[in-house]
């Protein structure tokens, strides 16, 4: 009788323990389930929060413009530091001042704005990334700010002031009057484009940790890319030989930082894979 009763008690408990044992995997079916569920985000879901992400960046250009507004003759001053001592500026339009300003304050306001963009966009990003890949966001955008300020500060205090002097004083003979829409229009969109073509390096090392990009490729097509790097100077600048080659000068020593850049960011990943193949 006692047998009896201790083996019924150690079939209840096995029966216990199986359905405890199923309820335990249910649970982690359904956290594995909820996980997989609030990593899904439906398409339109995608498409708000781009939306959103916009808005935002958007509204920070827009109040960094009206700051900037505020300051917009103490900003053309400094616009207009790089200019030639032999070089006047003149209105030719009774709406071109103010159009001038708010042109000048939205740029500024560009410029002022991009720190709070480029983190809009990374929190943006961040959920479809995996773990390691989110590791990169922050240096990532870090060194997408810092080299969209070093390209801008390079065509400032270097490219500009040779290119003026150089374009200003090819007629020796003549009075260089300037619409100053005109050269406004110059200096912004040159520390613009060199302000762009130095995220070149960045954008090698991300396509390099991603494993679209090899060192090995930018060598092999040097030629090709030089080829390219004249084209584009000719697209993104003034129609002038002397500016054209002012910016392929730097993307080619751009282009070869980029190989070493690729060659880094290569060998990094091949270190990971050794060290995940070891554990």
């Amino acid at each position: 009788m006692r047998g009896d009763e201790s083996a019924a008690s150690s079939e209840s408990t096995e029966q216990e323990a199986a359905g405890g044992g199923k309820n335990g995997d249910d649970d982690d079916d359904d956290e594995i389930e909820g996980e997989n569920t609030e990593k899904k985000m439906p398409f339109l879901d995608h498409l708000e929060e781009l939306r959103w992400t916009l808005l935002r960046s958007l509204l920070a250009i827009i109040i960094g413009a009206i700051i900037c507004f505020i300051f917009n003759e103490k900003i053309i001053q400094a616009l207009r530091w790089v200019a030639p001592s032999n070089m006047n500026l003149v209105i030719l339009a009774p709406t071109e001042g103010f159009m001038i300003s708010v042109k000048v304050a939205m740029f500024a306001g560009l410029v002022l704005a991009l720190p709070f963009v480029a983190y809009e966009f990374w929190k943006f990003i961040v959920p479809g990334l995996l773990a390691k890949e989110k590791k990169l966001v922050p240096p990532i955008v870090f060194f997408t700010v810092l080299c969209f300020l070093v390209g801008g500060a390079f065509a400032y205090f270097l490219i500009l002031r040779f290119a003026l002097q150089f374009l200003l004083n090819f007629q020796e003979h003549t009075e260089n009057m300037i619409a100053i829409g005109k050269y406004l229009g110059f200096v912004v969109t040159l520390i613009l484009v060199f302000g762009v073509v130095f995220e070149l390096p960045v954008l090698s090392f991300f396509l390099s940790k991603i494993g679209l990009l090899t060192p090995e490729f930018l060598r092999t097509k040097r030629r090709y890319g030089i080829v390219v790097i004249f084209i584009a100077a000719a697209l993104l600048t003034p129609p002038d030989v002397m500016t054209q080659l002012m910016l392929a000068g730097p993307l080619i020593i751009l282009y070869e930082i980029s190989i070493w850049v690729s060659a880094a960011a290569v060998k990094k990943n091949k270190e990971q894979e050794d060290e995940d193949l070891s554990d």
